[in-house]
Order: C-alpha cells, then structure tokens, then sequence
C-alpha cells in the first residue's frame, strides 16, 4: 500500500493517472463503477480527502459521472446488457457488492443499478436474492483450493483445509455471518469440501459420524472466526477508524483499571506486551484444536 509521503507527485494525481490508465486500456468500461472514497484509501493508502479530490478530478476530466443508486461511474455510453446478463455475471457482481461494502448493501435494486439492467432480469437468472446468496456461497467455496486427494497425515490435511478456508473467509467477510450451522446451506463446493475432510481419516479407526462431528468443529472454528471480519468492517466504515486506532480511545479506561491494582494479569500483559490479531487468533486456536483431535484419534487407535 503507497503511502502520501512517497512520492513527490501529488497523490490524488498518481491516483487519478492509475484510474485513468484502468479506463483506457479498457479494463473499467463505460458504466463500470469505479473504485469508491473508502476504496481508494485501502488500496493507495491515502486520506478519505485525497480520495474524494481523485473523484472531482475525474469528473473534472470528463473520465467520470455520478449515478444515482450506483455511485461514480465511467463516463459514456452505456449499452443495455440484458442480453449479456447470466447468472455467473450476476454471481461475480453480487460478489463484488458483498466484498467491499457488505451483505447489507446488496439488494437486487443495486444489483441491477450495478449491471446496467432493469431489477426484473435478474429474476430471470436467479429466483430470489435467498438463491443469490447460495450461490454466492457455493462459488466462493468453490475457491477452496485443495489436491484431489487429502495427504496421508490426516492433521497435515487437515492444516491444509483450515488455511485455505481462512483465506477465503478473508477474501469474503460476508461468508461467516451467511452460513448457518443449525441449517446448513446445500452448497454443492460446500459438500465436496466436507467429503474432503471425511476422506482425510480413511487410515484411522474413527467412524462416519465421528469424522462428520470432526468436520463440523473444525469449519465451525474457521468460520466463527471469520465472523469478526464482517464485523470490524463494518465499524471501520461507520467510524472511520482501524481496529488499533479505537482501542487507542480505550488506552485511558484501561490505564486506569490497571492502576487500581484491580487486574494484575492486565497489567503483566501490557508490560510485557501482546500481540492481537485474527490471523494470530486462527494460529493458536488451530494447533489447540488439533492437538486435542489428535488426541481423539490416539484414544480410538
């Protein structure tokens, strides 16, 4: 991620020329969205200021106009594309709603703002926005990726599977809140995936269920981590702030307790410092839950 201070070319113009770049080479294409403020702060690195100066200069250029119920789009004409609509165009877009502003934000209204078309061809392709979510759900598991078949450890395996379900939680924060545990989702990327994991213990002695319950912990884990992720954007959006920068805001309450002499391990854990983070968290969680499946595994044998 640049920084505003690298460069001795004003941001918003190095910005502007990348942008401007992207619509010449035919990579965004008239009515295309372009990337939005809060977008082009993650991506570049700069401030909610700058980003907004990238828009009025685009605009200004002639390379932008604003939509409403889209945003900011690239200028020109738009051709009607209800004869280039399919459900896996859908499916992508929906997605890529999902991805950056979150699952409250995608409607089947801004959906179709979004792909140039009326709400009603949508319906056409999916039946409702339940079924977009499905299938929303069944491609980005789909990008699990995995050998054909498990190794012969079953922990490594199983490692393998975490991480690559980690990962494609991160890449979609909405992922973990739509999946329900008490009413599984039959996503066809989701079922191969546990038949993957089932397979993982053909040379020990755990039985289908054993394995299935095995199955559940493990993607349970994965998945109710992934929650925060969803979460924390969201406030990042509604705030303005990072995760570090709120608890910054926090430091005095906490300075305070400390100095009570009301939470000595608090105090233990400040002086000698602690490293939070979701990826650490997956790290030690995960060897704790295969150590004590490992365990499982030794007691049947």
């Amino acid at each position: 991620m640049a920084s505003e201070r690298t460069s001795t070319e004003a941001p918003y113009r190095r910005i502007v020329g990348e942008i401007r770049r992207r619509i010449e080479s035919g990579l965004l294409q008239p009515g295309d969205r372009v990337p939005s403020a809060r977008a082009i702060t993650r991506e570049w690195g700069v401030a909610i200021a700058t980003a907004t100066k990238v828009h009025a200069t685009l605009r200004e250029q002639g390379l932008t106009i604003s939509r409403p119920g889209v945003g900011t789009v690239v200028a020109g004409p738009v051709p009607r594309r209800e004869h280039e609509l399919n459900r896996d165009r859908i499916v992508r877009v929906a997605t890529a709603i999902a991805d950056e502003h979150g699952m409250a934000e995608l409607t089947m209204r801004r959906l179709a703002a979004e792909l140039g078309v009326a709400t009603m061809s949508l319906y056409r392709h999916v039946p409702g926005r339940e079924e977009l979510v499905l299938a929303m759900m069944d491609v980005a598991l789909g990008t699990v990726r995995l050998p054909p078949r498990p190794p012969a450890d079953w922990r490594v395996a199983l490692e393998v599977c975490a991480r690559e379900e980690w990962a494609v939680f991160q890449r979609h924060p909405w992922l973990g809140p739509s999946m329900s545990l008490t009413r599984p989702q039959l996503a066809p990327n989701g079922v191969l995936l546990t038949e993957w994991v089932l397979t993982a213990f053909d040379g020990t002695t755990l039985t289908g269920s054993e394995r299935m319950y095995v199955q559940i912990l493990l993607f349970t884990f994965v998945r109710g981590l992934s929650t925060a992720l969803e979460i924390e954007n969201e406030a990042v959006r509604e705030t303005g702030m990072t995760g570090e920068q709120w608890l910054q805001t926090q430091s005095g309450l906490l300075t305070g307790m400390i100095d009570s002499g009301a939470i000595d391990h608090f105090r233990e854990l400040t002086e000698h410092g602690f490293d939070f983070g979701l990826d650490q968290l997956f790290e030690f969680g995960l060897a704790r839950l295969l150590d004590g499946i490992d365990l499982f595994v030794q007691a049947r044998s």
